[in-house]
């Protein structure tokens, strides 16, 4: 039971660690990569959502998210002073925020968001001008930045730019928090399904070797007191002629003499009480001659 016990044990400690080490390596990946948010652009008949990559040194989103309108920035790359008229695109009042459309490039990205900040915009979107595979973390001076800022693909920008009416709340920008709860959610429950799969294998073939090994696993000898119901008789010469009585003792090969005790077993066989006693109590629970077991 020990000996089966400890295998076990260690085998739970470690898919238990494995377990936590998976959640351990999402964790870390989450703090040290920077957290990608999510872009949803709402228009009719259409409804888009990009991945972003959130500015190191600009106002996180929180979970709630925020949602406004979305304005292309004028000049495009947003290096100098923006132009504005709120009035001329439906002036975004009640509220409701505004979201500035710039392209990357000529200027650094600290530049473009301290412009689209000091134009009067809660957020800047900021699209690749290249067509890569992957976002940019931007970075820069967080030093008096209040506005949110991300980053997009090429071709995001390009979807987006096409949309940028100043359309009230037509944007939103928010957080992933719900995908990386998801993406966790799912690796635990794969983990503890591989977990439930490994020791339900591992308990099958305990059991299995278990059933095979069982007949090693009972009593290799008899108990006294069920030996000594066996029934026993004085052995006379008269007896040889009988079938069921043998001349000789199958276990001590001496020839019987009268007055010798002799113990019958289930099976009719017959030997001397003190050989077959210690034969069933010390050595084998089955006939000498014929091999059948006595506790059948």
């Amino acid at each position: 039971m020990t000996s089966s016990g400890h295998p076990r044990r260690r085998l739970v400690r470690g898919f238990a660690g494995f377990f936590s080490y998976s959640l351990f390596l999402v964790s870390v990946s989450s703090l040290l990569c920077p957290s990608d948010a999510l872009v949803h652009l709402r228009s009719k008949p259409f409804s888009f959502t990009f991945i972003d990559a959130p500015a190191r040194f600009a106002v996180p989103v929180d979970g709630l998210g925020i949602c406004g309108s979305l304005h292309a920035a004028e000049p495009l790359d947003a290096c100098s002073v923006l132009r504005t008229n709120w009035t001329a695109v439906g002036d975004g009042g009640g509220g409701d925020a505004r979201f500035v459309l710039i392209s990357r490039g000529v200027c650094s990205f600290e530049e473009k968001v301290r412009n689209a900040q000091d134009g009067g915009f809660e957020a800047a979107i900021i699209y690749d001008d290249q067509e890569k595979s992957s976002l940019y973390s931007m970075v820069g001076d967080s030093a008096g930045i209040h506005i949110h800022a991300v980053f997009v693909s090429k071709m995001a920008g390009e979807t987006l730019k096409k949309f940028a009416r100043g359309e009230k709340g037509e944007c939103c920008v928010g957080s992933s928090m719900d995908e990386t709860a998801g993406t966790i959610l799912v690796i635990s429950f794969v983990s503890l399904v591989v977990i439930i799969m490994v020791l339900a294998a591992f308990m099958l073939a305990r059991n299995c070797r278990l059933l095979r090994n069982g007949v090693h696993s009972q009593p290799s000898s008899m108990k006294r007191e069920a030996v000594e119901m066996l029934p026993c008789f004085t052995f006379r010469t008269a007896y040889i002629n009988s079938k069921h009585t043998a001349e000789t003792c199958a276990i001590c090969l001496e020839d019987y003499r009268d007055g010798d005790s002799l113990r019958v077993l289930p099976c009719l066989h017959d030997f001397h009480l003190v050989c077959v006693d210690s034969w069933l109590t010390k050595w084998g629970t089955f006939c000498p001659v014929c091999k059948r077991d006595m506790r059948s």
